[in-house]
């Protein structure tokens, strides 16, 4: 084989591996965007790794027993937002149908998509951490400096008090991260799950 055969052997196979890995990356990023719900679905029936459950309706009883939330907020990197809550703690009572606010802002110059996983710490009271509404059920969409008020509606079950790992818990924390979500064609400027008027209503009651 000459030498000219010899290096376009040389760049055909260079040409490729670059395709290969370049398909490799493009399936690793399809992954990724639909592992987050896929993951958060079986986290959700399950209670897998502080998943709390979600409710079907609130909780018909209260106890005198108070315990102290905890909200956390991240945002994972390529996302260009803002994202925290509005108070950092609150106590509620056990069985007692709470709401908490959250903030997420746009800081970049374009619409972005955005999902947010969540979790309950310790884990073991994840299955008594009830959702009755929250902005994690659905992607949602920003745009450019958009700032949006996020509900999240919740209760803890009072059969944490019968649990043999969980009744001793009296600090819970909810812990949310926002990550990049794939565009969805035909939306444009639409928050995908905003304050709603009774979510709103509520919150100028409690304050």
């Amino acid at each position: 084989m000459t030498n000219d055969a010899q290096r376009d052997a040389l760049q055909g196979r260079h040409r490729a591996v670059a395709l290969w890995c370049a398909g490799v990356v493009v399936a690793m990023i399809a992954a990724a965007y639909a592992s987050v719900p896929l993951y958060r679905m079986f986290c959700e029936v399950t209670g897998f790794d502080g998943t709390p459950r979600v409710a079907t309706k609130p909780s018909e009883k209260v106890l005198d027993r108070a315990v102290t939330i905890r909200f956390d907020a991240n945002v994972a990197p390529g996302l260009p937002w803002s994202f925290a809550p509005e108070r950092t703690t609150t106590k509620v009572k056990i069985g007692e149908n709470a709401l908490a606010f959250f903030r997420a802002t746009n800081t970049s110059d374009h619409p972005v998509w955005g999902m947010a996983t969540f979790n309950v710490f310790p884990e073991q009271v994840a299955p008594f951490f009830n959702k009755l509404q929250c902005f994690c059920f659905t992607e949602q969409l920003l745009k450019p400096g958009e700032s949006v008020e996020m509900p999240v509606s919740f209760f803890v079950d009072p059969q944490i008090t019968t649990d043999k790992d969980a009744y001793w818990v009296d600090t819970i924390t909810l812990s949310y991260t926002f990550y990049p979500a794939a565009p969805k064609s035909g939306v444009a400027g639409k928050v995908g799950n905003p304050a709603t008027p009774e979510a709103v209503q509520r919150k100028g009651q409690a304050g």
